[in-house]
């Protein structure tokens, strides 16, 4: 169950390579290793575009050059088995995701090497533009649960130190007769977005869903969405939320990058890094 945006996908987003070194020649990037690297679908970039984004970034570092050639996938699922069929290199995600993947699939690791990292994307819900009220009631639930701790506990509940490979079912409770939101998931984002072998809804954002119900006294109905469908879902009003992630706006990261048109996002309320994963040698 859970979103999605979905991400993550988003090796755009941290984009500071490692290894160390004086600044690039045209030769030394011409010498470069090719790393195919998974990374979900932008919505409003190429996989052309997104590269040149990467390699601008990568050239400010002075860091030792790895060209990533990134191959655009509509979900996490379909990346890892990509990765396993051997057409990508190395997946992007974030890193409480390649945890959970790590711990759940011994075949994988971290390309610590390669990685893009050193940012993060900040996770927050959309909305319509013209849903002004709905925003401003999650942006205040959002404030309130910083300022009392409860969304920190949560982060460390669900995140930090959850179970991995038995992640616990989260109930979202339901009142008579008050007013139901509709929130579209992917599922496909463990441990923020997760729906468990019996279809119970688990992890993170679940969880805040729980605790947003509960705080505006308003039911929450969760819709299963693919990930390439959330921003029109949205927009069509099959769904009022959706979980989304920004990226970082710098002078190489444009600020349309990643927005649909006619959707307003909420304060942020986690960020997590970027990190590669590939397959160990033996396998």
């Amino acid at each position: 169950m859970i979103m999605k945006k979905f991400l993550a996908a988003i090796c755009a987003v941290g984009l500071l390579m490692t290894g160390c070194g004086g600044e690039q020649t045209s030769d030394e990037n011409s010498q470069a290793r090719i790393v195919k690297l998974g990374m979900i679908s932008h919505l409003n970039a190429s996989e052309k575009q997104m590269e040149e984004y990467l390699l601008k970034v990568q050239e400010k570092t002075h860091a030792k050059v790895v060209n990533h050639v990134p191959v655009f996938f509509d979900s996490l699922t379909a990346m890892q088995m990509a990765a396993e069929a051997g057409n990508v290199d190395q997946i992007s995600t974030y890193k409480s995701v390649a945890d959970y993947l790590i711990a759940n699939n011994a075949g994988f690791e971290l390309a610590n090497a390669d990685s893009i990292k050193g940012l993060g994307d900040s996770f927050c819900f959309a909305v319509r533009k013209d849903d002004a009220n709905l925003k401003a009631d999650l942006d205040k639930v959002v404030a309130e649960m910083k300022a009392d701790g409860s969304l920190a506990n949560l982060i460390k509940d669900y995140i930090t130190d959850v179970d991995k490979t038995n992640p616990p079912k989260v109930d979202i409770p339901t009142i008579d007769g008050a007013e139901t939101i509709k929130v579209g998931i992917t599922g496909d984002l463990p441990p923020l977005d997760l729906i468990l072998p019996d279809n119970s809804p688990a992890g993170f954002n679940t969880a805040m869903l729980a605790e947003i119900a509960k705080r505006l006294g308003k039911n929450v109905a969760v819709v299963q969405i693919d990930s390439g469908a959330r921003a029109a879902a949205l927009s069509s009003g099959q769904i009022d939320v959706i979980f989304w992630a920004i990226l970082p706006v710098n002078e190489d990261m444009p600020p349309y990058l990643d927005k649909p048109e006619g959707i307003e996002l909420s304060a942020p309320y986690f960020t997590d890094n970027v990190a590669h994963l590939k397959l160990k040698a033996d396998k």
